[in-house]
């Protein structure tokens, strides 16, 4: 069986994430490792009860810079094998997922080192943006703290 080239997988859509997707989108028969990362809406913020998140992107902005940090992580893990990243959009209720990283490599370390830089870098980088909707209190346009486009105080 011939061996798949690498895959950099980036997915931004408005339809529900499925985790089985993205991990057999990466899965490989050389890789003892698939890595995934599942960010979900939580129900509280700061004392607030959230009841969605509302997520907005500007999408070829978003693609170019996942595929600048795909190749970031493949310059600092060579090993790595295939990169999947689904994120979506619109309308996010408590509990579903916001975002989902799959990332595979021979080896565990590697896949899950990747995996942390990945959700970092994109929490840094990538065009976008969240709103949590609450209860009671007025909606919250919320900035990562990773952030770099916006003013550090």
């Amino acid at each position: 069986m011939a061996e798949e080239n690498p895959r950099d997988l980036v997915d931004l859509t408005h339809d529900k994430l499925s985790v089985d997707a993205v991990s057999e989108s990466v899965t490989c028969p050389s890789c003892g490792a698939i890595s995934i990362f599942i960010g979900t809406t939580r129900n509280s913020f700061d004392g607030n009860k959230v009841v969605r998140l509302e997520y907005e992107a500007y999408v070829p902005m978003a693609q170019s810079e996942l595929r600048k940090i795909y190749a970031d992580i493949r310059a600092r893990w060579p090993t790595v094998r295939h990169i999947c990243v689904h994120h979506r959009l619109g309308v996010v209720p408590v509990t579903e997922a916001s975002v989902i990283i799959g990332i595979s490599s021979p080896h565990r370390r590697d896949a899950l080192e990747a995996v942390q830089h990945c959700i970092d870098s994109l929490k840094a980088t990538v065009p976008i943006w969240k709103k949590e909707v609450y209860e009671v209190a007025e909606p919250c346009w919320k900035e990562n703290k990773e952030c770099q486009w916006t003013e550090q105080t």
